[in-house]
């Protein structure tokens, strides 16, 4: 029973590789390998599962979250804060690419959709870039990485599914992940500032260094809305006002509102985010449904009690465990979809951690950081498909691979971190706890 969960598993990663659509391959997979070892009668349970999946109130925050991010990116937020910031930097060797990071991390802050994000940057940025002389590495690799940056700052979609999976407080993952977001932002900014010293043809000034009229206010202006919509939706997390869910509702409402200021609100914008929101909600959830139905046969053959057995008699004990999981996660993304991993991986590992008795906030977290290099990685991180589409024709997909690979550095660096540093993760809900009077 054990060899065949085995066998399910390597059947499951070899169609995957193949290009089958991934919620079907689960589901299929699960009811040929379910019917040979088990018996139909077994899927019985199915549909109470399912059930489950459909009825939590919790992952109600996905397609809120997924609309806001859809109707900013069409609000034209990303076009004045990439021009505003631009020239607030533009002195600074390396400048445009510290304002694409810094506008990377707001638009993670309020949109949290990696394509959107890469995409509007690599049509807005990238050729104004190459025009000042940057090195298409280095361009092209700020760019996509900071579209990543929606994965680990909050509200992240991933940082949802994680903790609904993990079985850990949204709210709570959301406080833990905001320290080693903002670290992740300034490691990205000091690479760039070290590169610009270094090899500042790599990285020339944007302006010659005089004062731009009103710049300041226009600073002021394209960054309150966004700031006042994060601290909306996190505020009311942290405080204690709001459930995720509801401030993911607070957040779609803000996202409206900001879109009519911006004049950027009609029928065919809404239509167009409302179809989106249903169509990356629906591919969401068909693929847990999928998932739900592989977990359930892979721990009715027993995979989980034999892969618990393997990762618990690794030597290092808790460390060999984490340094295992961290390096089966990083490799599994230069071929796996983060979601594909989160829903079939680490299922099977949330449970080997408790018996490890690790703190499952600050291990969801590190996962969190881990499936960002997704985004990333060769031969399949949809980052940089988003920027290579994007991008004119002068720039390779080799350039691309060159230029995110420092920025995979830089998040294997913060992955360790984390791991020596668990505190940084944790001081953030442990002071909310105090102040709230839990801890």
């Amino acid at each position: 029973m054990e060899a065949l969960a085995i066998v399910m598993l390597v059947a499951l990663v070899a169609l995957l590789m193949l290009g089958y659509p991934v919620a079907f391959t689960l589901g299929g997979v699960a009811l040929v390998f379910g019917a040979i070892g088990l018996g139909l009668d077994f899927f019985s349970l199915l549909p109470l599962r399912i059930w489950g999946v459909m009825t939590n109130f919790t992952l109600l925050a996905v397609p809120l979250f997924v609309f806001m991010g859809v109707l900013l990116e069409k609000s034209g937020i990303a076009e004045d804060l990439l021009d505003t910031l631009g020239q607030l930097f533009g002195r600074l060797h390396g400048g445009m690419a510290i304002a694409i990071i810094v506008v990377g991390a707001l638009l993670a802050a309020t949109t949290g959709v990696v394509g959107a994000t890469v995409v509007t940057m690599g049509i807005i940025a990238l050729p104004v870039m190459l025009k000042r002389g940057y090195q298409p590495e280095l361009a092209t690799g700020t760019i996509a990485a900071a579209g990543t940056l929606g994965q680990i700052i909050p509200p992240s979609i991933i940082l949802v599914l994680l903790g609904d999976v993990i079985g850990v407080p949204v709210g709570r993952l959301f406080m833990a992940a905001v320290t080693p977001g903002a670290l992740l932002v300034l490691l990205f900014i000091l690479y760039v500032v070290i590169k610009g010293y270094l090899h500042p043809q790599h990285a020339p000034a944007a302006t010659d260094g005089a004062p731009v009229s009103g710049l300041w206010l226009r600073v002021l202006k394209s960054l309150v809305p966004p700031l006042l919509l994060v601290f909306a939706v996190l505020g009311s997390i942290f405080f204690g006002v709001a459930s995720p869910t509801e401030s993911a509702a607070v957040g779609a409402l803000g996202a409206l509102l900001l879109a009519a200021i911006n004049k950027r609100l009609n029928s065919d914008s809404l239509n167009d985010a409302m179809r989106q929101t249903t169509r990356l909600t629906s591919m969401v959830f068909i693929i847990l449904i999928g998932a739900t139905a592989f977990g359930l046969v892979f721990r009715g053959l027993g995979g989980d009690t034999l892969v618990h057995e393997v990762m618990t008699s690794l030597p290092g004990g808790v460390w060999g465990f984490l340094l295992v999981s961290m390096l089966l996660l990083f490799v599994l993304g230069f071929f796996l979809d983060f979601l594909e991993i989160c829903f079939i991986v680490v299922p099977i590992l949330a449970p080997i951690a408790v018996h490890f008795q690790v703190d499952l906030l600050w291990f969801a977290v590190m996962i969190a950081v881990n499936l960002q290099t997704s985004f990333l990685t060769p031969p399949f991180g949809f980052s940089l498909f988003y920027l290579k589409a994007a991008a004119p024709p002068s720039i390779h997909i080799g350039q691309i691979y060159r230029g995110v690979i420092p920025f995979i550095s830089i998040q294997m660096v913060t992955l360790l971190l984390l791991a020596l540093f668990p505190q940084i993760t944790l001081w953030l809900p442990d002071l909310m706890d105090r102040l709230s009077g839990l801890g």
